[in-house]
């Protein structure tokens, strides 16, 4: 469904009114924390003032249109964008002070848009490259077996060359990629975009898998706006740039707002 912002939201002068909702506190420790981030591009605002917060072993869902700022968020918090204002942390340490190429070693992995693997690079050369990161090298063997255990098509196919691989199938290692380095935060961009509905089901049906079952922390951007906030902790939605509501699965879900936009009801 086509997102009305004019009818659905109201204007960002009025964002705030919309984003009152009380601030979910558990004894978690927090890991991410975003606040007032603004970022820009060629002049023009492509966040503003966006504040989001992850705890140790949550699963936060970020939604919105297209152009909403939802990518350049990840990209900022990986550091490929520069922020023009306010403040990212993670595990208490400034992280826009960190450069970007030493971040992935902090614990965040970042399965981006589009998958990017290495099409020249085996399966296994790709899941391999995941490892050099952060604990990734010590946990090896046991990341392995269990990246195979949720996706055993990558374990038939560990020596085909990944760009030969199906859409879905790319997915899979782009995500098996993340995990092999043995993420604290695994920040996952769209990963059913462009899949057939068997293949997403599966994709997040995995995902799940990997928060319930792993006790990983997930950062996800999702275009299957349903399934995002049923299985998440805590959701946000962002608009032309900011977040314009937030709240737990449950009150996002049961909002009219959202289930006219996004829900089609």
């Amino acid at each position: 469904m086509d997102f009305d912002g004019d009818r659905v939201w109201a204007r960002c002068d009025d964002a705030a009114k919309l984003a009152e909702v009380p601030r979910k506190r558990d004894a978690r420790p927090m890991l991410l924390a975003i606040e007032g981030l603004s970022v820009n591009y060629g002049g023009l605002a492509a966040l503003r003032g966006v504040s989001v917060s992850v705890e140790e072993g949550q699963f936060v869902a970020i939604v919105g249109p297209n152009g909403a700022g939802k990518t350049t968020l990840f990209k900022a918090i990986s550091g490929v964008v520069p922020a023009a204002d306010g403040g990212i942390t993670y595990q208490g340490r400034d992280l826009l002070s960190i450069p970007a190429h030493e971040r992935m070693h902090l614990g965040i992995a970042h399965v981006p848009e589009g998958r990017q693997v290495f099409a020249a690079m085996t399966v296994l050369e790709n899941l391999e490259m995941g490892a050099y990161a952060g604990r990734g090298r010590s946990a090896w063997q046991r990341n392995l077996d269990r990246i195979f255990e949720l996706f055993p098509v990558l374990a038939e196919r560990r020596t085909q060359l990944a760009g030969t691989l199906s859409g879905g199938e790319q997915q899979m290692l782009a995500i098996g990629r993340g995990m092999a380095s043995s993420p604290q935060l695994l920040l996952l961009d769209e990963p059913s975009m462009g899949l057939a509905p068997a293949i997403a089901d599966l994709i997040f049906d995995r995902i799940t898998a990997l928060h319930r079952e792993d006790r990983v922390t997930l950062l996800l951007v999702e275009q299957r706006v349903a399934e995002a906030l049923e299985s998440c902790d805590y959701g946000y939605v962002l608009e032309t740039g900011r977040v314009v509501l937030e709240g737990t699965h449950r009150t996002l879900t049961a909002d009219d707002r959202v289930r006219r936009a996004y829900l089609g009801m």
